[in-house]
């Protein structure tokens, strides 16, 4: 994906969680069946789309951030299993290429929190 200058559209926003909201669901019923991996205990934060819609990065974490770049790859790799299976949950004219990607934002939250608590004491 381009990094572009133009604001994130409504449309885009609303195809995100559309993508986020039926991701979690494959990911906890286990309806894509990825080998040795428990997508139970992987959490979709968040779906941010390209400005085309052709795109979907999709942020996650495995459940306490245990092997989690082991978990990104074998999700990287079998990609085409979970767009399949979600091909059949939602209805888009251009289904995206899914992205996925490791949600920093919670380590960068409390390393933000840890600077605070250092500088009140």
């Amino acid at each position: 994906m381009k990094k572009s200058h133009k604001p994130v559209t409504q449309r885009q926003l609303r195809v995100g969680e559309m993508i986020k909201q039926a991701l979690s669901m494959i990911f906890i019923r286990d309806e894509a069946k990825l080998p040795q991996l428990d997508t139970k205990e992987i959490t979709v934060t968040e779906v941010r789309m390209s400005n085309d819609l052709k795109t979907a990065k999709a942020f996650v974490l495995p459940l306490g951030g245990k092997n989690s770049s082991d978990v990104i790859e074998k999700l990287k790799e079998f990609s085409f299993v979970i767009r399949k299976t979600l091909s059949k949950k939602i209805t888009i004219k251009f289904l995206p290429k899914l992205l996925f990607v490791k949600d920093e934002s919670f380590d960068y939250a409390e390393k933000i929190e840890n600077l605070i608590k250092q500088t009140n004491k």
